[in-house]
């Protein structure tokens, strides 16, 4: 926006009263004049940018019905599973809020790989963004350990098995494995002490480093200022009043932008949630309705959808203390990215045809693998596993490689951009 004319430096004048007197102590005018009105992103963002607004729609909503709901769960062994029930059967539009808040879980998550995608589409974790990229992963910790505690506190039969099942895992770490699981479960079982504890970090400590990695992140952000599709950094090419030539404020262009993106996310959500909030046990298992049973083993133990592409490097290795390490590898790995990648070239419309077909097999792997990960581990599944397994590791593994010297097609020195 031009600066006005008859205030000093540019600023807007004096607001008169109630807003007037707030700015005074509270900034509120020059925060979103620097966070919207200021913030000048590049001119030729596509779909893949609207998966980090959607993101911020999904844990605010996450919040707010997690918030709903425990007002009326009780965490323990007796009364967690009965509690759910209540919720959904006797609670004014519980049912609803509950929906909303397992099936917010899924859609999160989709969202969040999406947008991790879209960063190893257009080389978003390169040089200035390393510390951007790293914040986000962290997040992504963080998030998966607020899904696996929000699993098990519904107290369903498949929530207490999966418990068992990743909670023992820790156990393969050398020395140390026995007595971290007992310290993690407070018992020498999963029981009322377990929950209490997913509870406690369910709600309030996970939340809360998440809430500050967010902030971190967007910080971050508006540090290095926003990726492109042609990965050029826009603050290279300032115009004659220092803003970036190919920048437009971020406010109200995409802003409008991702109220679009945010009507259409909304239309699918409801969809699903008003008409298959299970999605055929995708979403919530079969069972996961009945009481959780130390005595009944469901038929196929496997986690939420979402965590499945690492149960299935985690089943492909016979020896369980070397298939827990390489699940946890396959997550670590991402952090490493930055530095992987040695290609000068950041977006992929200009990098050269092996680093394409090496992120379309492993895309291709990470959704095998995610099948892979609900079915049965035996026969064919087990070899696929380790086949996938394999191709996972090796776009990490010779990344340094075949990344080294790319020579694509010309990078151009300014944005591309078309109107439409």
């Amino acid at each position: 926006m031009p600066p006005v004319a008859n205030s000093p430096g540019g600023a807007s004048p004096p607001k008169p009263g109630f807003m007037g007197w707030l700015n005074k102590r509270l900034p509120v005018d020059a925060f979103v004049r620097s966070q919207l009105l200021e913030y000048f992103a590049p001119k030729n963002f596509n779909i893949w940018y609207f998966f980090g607004s959607l993101a911020l729609l999904v844990l605010v909503m996450q919040l707010v019905t997690g918030i709903y709901l425990t007002m009326f769960y009780k965490p323990g062994e007796a009364t967690a599973f009965d509690s759910v029930e209540f919720i959904m059967r006797e609670v004014d539009w519980g049912w609803l809020i509950r929906y909303l808040h397992s099936t917010g879980a899924s859609f999160f998550f989709v969202v969040v790989y999406l947008h991790m995608f879209r960063a190893m589409l257009y080389g978003s974790y390169k040089s200035p963004r390393e510390l951007l990229w790293v914040i986000g992963m962290l997040i992504y910790l963080a998030l998966m350990a607020e899904a696996f505690f929000g699993y098990v506190l519904p107290w369903g039969n498949m929530s207490f098995w999966g418990a068992q099942v990743i909670v023992n895992l820790f156990g393969t770490i050398p020395g140390i494995g026995p007595g971290l699981v007992e310290w993690i479960r407070g018992d020498y079982g999963i029981a009322d002490a377990t929950l209490n504890r997913f509870f406690a970090l369910h709600v309030a400590a996970v939340p809360l480093a998440l809430l500050l990695l967010v902030v971190l992140h967007l910080v971050a952000l508006r540090q290095t200022g926003s990726n492109n599709p042609d990965g050029i950094e826009i603050k290279e090419h300032p115009g004659p009043d220092g803003r970036p030539v190919d920048g437009i404020p971020f406010h109200p262009y995409y802003t409008v932008k991702d109220v679009f993106g945010v009507g259409v996310f909304l239309t699918i959500f409801a969809l699903v949630v008003f008409f298959a909030p299970t999605l055929g046990g995708l979403f919530l298992e079969g069972p996961n309705f009945e009481p959780a049973n130390p005595l009944s083993t469901p038929a196929h133990i496997a986690p939420v959808w979402y965590f499945t592409p690492y149960y299935a490097i985690l089943r492909a290795v016979p020896d369980q203390r070397m298939g827990a390490l390489l699940m946890a590898l396959s997550v670590a790995v991402f952090l490493f990215l930055p530095w992987l990648d040695r290609s000068k070239i950041k977006s992929i419309r200009y990098r050269p045809l092996r680093y394409r077909i090496a992120l379309t097999l492993f895309v291709i792997a990470f959704l095998v693998l995610m099948y892979l990960g609900l079915q049965p581990a035996e026969g064919v599944y087990v070899i696929l596993a380790r086949i996938f397994t394999v191709i996972y590791f090796a776009f990490f593994v010779f990344m340094p490689f075949y990344t080294r010297n790319e020579r694509g097609r010309p990078v151009p020195s300014r944005v591309t951009y078309h109107a439409h």
